[in-house]
């Protein structure tokens, strides 16, 4: 099945237990990550998209590339040159998430249970970035591969920065559970107006916290790259190792961000190398400034455990 179509344009892989639903065309989306149930049947480790809404934030996931998250102040400068950037989501009054998600991609398997998506952006928007990206996902035993990498094939130097942006399914217990340093506390809307090392129970990821619970929109930092989703409900959990970095010199990804709704079907676990609006922050902590030709990688190691009984 590895590689196969779906009525509603997704690509299908099956292996080592699992199934990925791909879209390509649906700006490199998943439509779905799967785990097969010992009774038949699939259990979803996303939330999977329902097939007929086009809007990306239904989907299970999608990459956040050449930036993630938002940036204020109408753009950035580099340089000593300013590079205007507009809005690209209706409601949002800043633009997020990169421009990949918004852009049809190409793709194909590359092997049993492993597809690769390939997207050319050229100033999409009217932004400055010219890059090539490309998305890996591999089933293996016991989880999910996964990487997006982004080269710049413009002719100037440009901050970059990546994401990866999955919906988890949640439960009356689901929990969310990472090792981090602060977070960056927002105003009245999800912009960074300070950073704090005190945590409320509520929002402490390093004793874990509920997916149901106060509203959070927010970057954390100190990140050692390891975290971990659970579900009682199923007994299961899934961890997450995450790195970045030049190809080939990865180190452990220092950022993640939790979007935790007030109401809704699902909650949000994100590795970024970079915080919300970093282009306007000190230092523009995780911003990678690349040469044209260099690149940049992140790589998402996910992995499906049995969770310990309770004693």
């Amino acid at each position: 099945m590895s590689g196969s179509h779906g009525p509603d344009g997704i690509r299908w892989l099956a292996h080592a237990g699992q199934r990925l639903g791909l879209l390509p065309t649906l700006g490199g989306g998943v439509a779905a990550w799967q785990l097969a149930r010992p009774e038949g049947g699939w259990l979803d480790l996303w939330r999977p998209w329902d097939g007929l809404t086009p809007d990306m934030y239904r989907l299970a996931s999608f990459a956040m590339v050449p930036w993630s998250n938002r940036i204020s102040g109408g753009g950035f400068a580099q340089a000593q040159r300013h590079h205007p950037m507009q809005p690209n989501r209706q409601g949002e009054p800043y633009p997020i998430h990169g421009d990949g998600w918004l852009q049809p991609w190409e793709g194909a398997a590359a092997a049993p249970g492993v597809f690769e998506m390939h997207l050319r952006s050229e100033r999409h928007g009217g932004n400055p970035y010219r890059y090539r990206a490309v998305q890996r996902f591999a089933l293996v035993e016991g989880g999910l591969d996964q990487s997006v990498e982004v080269t710049n094939t413009g002719d100037e130097a440009l901050p970059f920065g990546l994401g990866l942006h999955p919906w988890f399914p949640r439960t009356p217990h689901a929990r969310v559970q990472a090792p981090v340093g602060g977070v960056w506390l927002s105003g009245a809307d999800p912009l960074p107006v300070g950073h704090s090392t005190e945590l409320a129970p509520d929002w402490d990821l390093r004793q874990g916290i509920g997916a149901e619970g106060s509203f959070i929109d927010n970057g954390f930092t100190d990140w050692n790259g390891e975290a971990a989703v659970e579900w009682p409900e199923h007994g299961l959990r899934v961890t997450l190792s995450a790195r970045d970095g030049a190809p080939g010199a990865e180190s452990p990804t220092a950022f993640c961000l939790v979007y935790r709704p007030p109401v809704g079907d699902a909650f949000c676990f994100e590795p970024i190398t970079h915080p919300i609006d970093a282009f306007h922050l000190d230092g523009r902590p995780g911003l990678r400034v690349l040469a044209p030709g260099e690149s940049m990688v992140l790589h998402a190691a996910w992995r499906v455990q049995a969770m310990p009984s309770p004693a």
